[in-house]
């Protein structure tokens, strides 16, 4: 494994996407997400996504220094457009503007359509929840080939469709989870290592359980299956309903055969709790409830009970001392694309992980 430095790691991916075409700003909010998203433990969504977003590029899915456009909706309600912009800028600009009207409202909710990838949903979540403003984040995302089979299905239908919901607090929560048993990046990095995924996660082409990621990425290709059965595919529908159909962009049944790279559909709610329970009661009550749970004897004394979001700022400090653990697929990856863009890769200590 190379472990990067975040701190160089930063400007060297900024560094790529400037070169394929983005103005600064873009470029630094893009590089800025993904390298977060490696820090809080998500390697599924971090730079480990540059060739994607490279290929994207290339094929004419995604359009560099795209601004979000509003499209409808009367205060609190807004609609949005992102033209097929990359999805980091622009989710970024949404999540401000829902940020601004639920400050004036109390409330808002927001709908954006027509993005390439935005990345860790979390991200948005935090943004939010740091504003002292509690979010609700519903996604879809449409694929060419779509990868999660329904509950009962062999063949997939949907995408990993995340689902986020973020509470401010003394320890803020932030629940961020893909509603398959394993969201897509994480088998891409399964397969860039060459390990196995963890049983239940995957079925081959012929809907028999498997732990070979290579089912997602080679042909004959498998599916991932929802977690928690028939609940988590409940809520990848609502995710795709809300994200997508309530959005007004895309959905899975438009996908089959359409190559589009990967595009994002969002539904997000926005509140200010203090609208609803006074005087910080709500904070205070919360942060009692953490410490009543967080209480609970530990099965394993080297793991105590956490609340959601706390496992991400526990992978920051350690990666933030000891540098992002990249592969060695990865990181070559990587590097094709930035020298092939004239980009000058830095060199980064490579050590067992």
């Amino acid at each position: 494994m190379r472990f990067a430095d975040p701190q160089r790691l930063t400007p060297f991916v900024a560094d790529i996407f400037r070169a394929a075409g983005s103005h600064d700003d873009e470029a630094r909010q893009i590089a800025e997400h993904l390298v977060s998203a490696n820090l809080t433990g998500h390697d599924s969504h971090g730079i480990g996504m540059i060739p994607a977003y490279l290929l994207h590029l290339r094929d004419g899915f995604v359009h560099p220094n795209r601004q979000p456009v509003r499209v409808g909706g009367t205060e609190p309600f807004s609609v949005f457009d992102g033209q097929m912009g990359y999805g980091q800028p622009i989710a970024n600009a949404v999540t401000a503007e829902a940020a601004a009207v639920a400050k004036r409202h109390g409330v808002s909710v927001t709908t954006l359509r027509n993005v390439q990838h935005v990345g860790r949903i979390g991200a948005y979540g935090e943004q939010l929840s740091a504003q002292g403003l509690l979010a609700m984040i519903f996604v879809n995302a449409v694929h060419a080939v779509s990868c999660v089979a329904p509950f009962g299905g062999s063949e997939p239908r949907l995408m990993t469709n995340p689902i986020c919901i973020a509470i401010p607090g003394p320890q803020p929560v932030l629940l961020d989870f893909a509603t398959s048993a394993i969201a897509m990046g994480k088998t891409r990095v399964a397969y860039n290592k060459g390990v196995p995924v963890a049983p239940g996660r995957l079925i081959d082409h012929e809907g028999r359980p498997t732990t070979d990621p290579a089912v997602i990425w080679e042909e004959p290709k498998g599916a991932l299956v929802p977690f928690g059965e028939h609940k988590g595919w409940g809520l990848a529908f609502v995710a795709e309903l809300l994200g997508g159909v309530l959005a007004g962009g895309p959905d899975s049944s438009e996908a089959p055969g359409q190559p589009r790279g990967l595009v994002n559909g969002l539904f997000m709610i926005v509140m200010q709790p203090d609208r609803l329970l006074e005087g910080g009661v709500f904070a205070q009550t919360a942060e009692r409830l953490t410490a009543y749970v967080k209480s609970s004897r530990a099965a394993d004394e080297a793991n105590p009970v956490r609340v959601p979001g706390e496992p991400e700022q526990a992978a920051r400090q350690a990666r933030e001392r000891d540098g992002i653990p990249i592969d060695e697929t990865t990181w070559r990856q990587i590097v094709h694309g930035a020298t092939a863009l004239g980009v000058e890769p830095p060199s980064f200590p490579e050590r067992d992980a």
